[in-house]
């Protein structure tokens, strides 16, 4: 350890619910609020939901737990905290990896994930100040190309949106962490609930709900399986990093099973009610269930011009988006600041500004994506790839590879090489229970990050093998 690791003084959490708010307030974002609602949608609705749920409680819970368990367990950074665990279990070296892939995925995925935030932020502004009455689908379209290809707009916003973000993590812990994730869960809850109150009231909700929690079997495919595993992985940050860094600031003892029960409790609740949100204007209006990441920036703008307040409606739906992507940035710039600070020495203010300033960096190839560099294809000679921007590229490998190989390493060091009796002391789990978290962190956890993750790098072969095994 150098001498800036023993010197930087260790932060801590208010109280065991400022430690939950603001883990909550990292893992509700993006995730939820605009992939859940259009994946859902993409797989059929009733049983793919039903699906993602039954994997954030069965799968997302152990791994949050393990997750938990190196933040508390080390104390420091997420470097510093599975550097602690690797000496204190007498494991293998190269099990530092996990330390750092929780710096460079969080750090990374705040430098594409700020320009959606951006879109959403630019999207506030054009309710405010325009609206969208009127707006025929085309107009809409046109309206989001003109942002995607507006370099300067683009940046802009997500240069202020970073910028908003240093400042909250330079004020610290308690002052800035814990401050606006008090104020983003308030402000999400109020808003969220108003929409789906909205739509009950106005809209379709009816067939919304049917279309949410009626399942459908008969629509499931072995692909929907191993979407529904992808979605509730992306939804609830395991394996990003930010939920290990967290864990190091608690003050005192609290139970990590049920702290990761009601985190990911919260994310599903939210989740669901994204699609009571948004499903009741998209059945209205015929639009579309299943119509892709543009769903939110092209799709409902076209709805709002239509339903009666559609600008307020707008103004608080985009509003909400902004806000649940705010706290998701914050997470992700904090792990990395805190490893800075170790390392350096430096104050939170100049090791925010400093990181800050290097995520906007780094993050210029994917905000350009859209613009002066989409018809760059980094990766155009490899199959599948071959259209795929830089953004598109980053996306990928982060979302579908990074996390969960890191997820996958979580599961193994804390199944396999953490002793039991570290194990008891941080979780305190009884009986069947404890049996349940041990077999899944074990064996289930890793099969089916390799399977998702094998899927992924080649789709081909897993959908012939799919077909195979269900006789089409």
């Amino acid at each position: 350890m150098s001498q800036a690791d023993q010197d930087t003084p260790r932060e801590a959490w208010s109280s065991r619910f400022a430690f939950f708010y603001a883990c909550a307030a990292a893992s509700i974002g993006l995730g939820s609020l605009w992939r859940f609602p259009y994946v859902a949608g993409q797989n059929g609705g009733g049983a793919f939901v039903l699906l993602f749920l039954l994997f954030i409680f069965a799968l997302c819970v152990p791994l949050m737990m393990a997750e938990m368990l190196i933040g508390r367990r080390g104390g420091g950074s997420a470097i510093l905290s599975v550097g602690n665990m690797i000496r204190g279990e007498k494991a293998m070296g190269a099990w530092a990896a996990i330390g750092w892939l929780s710096i460079l995925i969080p750090f990374l995925g705040l430098s594409y994930y700020s320009v959606v935030a951006g879109w959403g932020l630019d999207y506030v502004r054009e309710a405010i100040t325009h609206g969208f009455a009127g707006l025929s689908g085309a107009q809409s379209e046109a309206r989001f190309g003109a942002l995607a290809t507006d370099w300067v707009r683009q940046g802009t916003m997500q240069a202020l949106l970073i910028a908003a973000v240093a400042v909250v993590v330079a004020l610290g812990v308690q002052r800035g962490i814990e401050w606006v994730s008090r104020i983003k869960m308030a402000g999400l809850v109020i808003i969220i609930l108003g929409l789906v109150g909205y739509g009950y009231a106005t809209l379709d909700f009816g067939r919304a709900v049917d279309f949410l929690f009626k399942p459908d079997f008969s629509k499931l495919t072995a692909d929907s399986v191993l979407q529904a595993l992808g979605q509730a992985m992306f939804s609830t940050s395991v394996g990003v990093g930010v939920i290990m860094t967290y864990a190091a600031y608690q003050p005192v003892r609290m139970p990590l099973g049920r702290t990761a029960l009601a985190i990911n409790s919260s994310v599903a609740v939210v989740a669901s009610l994204a699609g009571l949100a948004i499903f009741p204007a998209v059945f209205t209006y015929g639009l579309k269930p299943g119509g892709g990441p543009s769903l939110i920036f092209v799709t409902l703008p076209a709805a709002f011009a239509k339903m009666p307040g559609g600008q307020w409606v707008a103004i608080l739906f985009f509003t909400m988006i902004v806000l649940a992507a705010f706290t998701v940035m914050v997470g992700m710039l904090e792990p990395v600041v805190a490893w800075v600070r170790e390392k350096t020495g430096l104050s939170r203010p100049v090791a925010a500004s400093v990181t800050a300033a290097a995520c906007f960096a780094v993050g210029l190839p994917s905000l350009l994506s859209t613009s002066l560099l989409k018809d760059w294809h980094p990766l155009a000679a490899v199959k599948g790839f071959e259209t795929k921007t830089f953004f598109d590229v980053l996306d990928f490998f982060i979302g579908n590879i990074i996390i969960p190989v890191n997820a996958l390493l979580i599961a193994l060091f804390v199944g396999w090489c953490v002793s039991r009796r570290t194990v008891d002391e941080e979780l305190s789990l009884k009986g069947v229970v404890e049996l349940a978290w041990r077999g899944i962190v074990m064996f289930v956890a890793p099969l089916l990050i390799t399977i998702l993750m094998l899927s992924l790098i080649f789709p081909d072969q897993a959908k012939a093998l799919m077909a195979s095994l269900s006789g089409h």
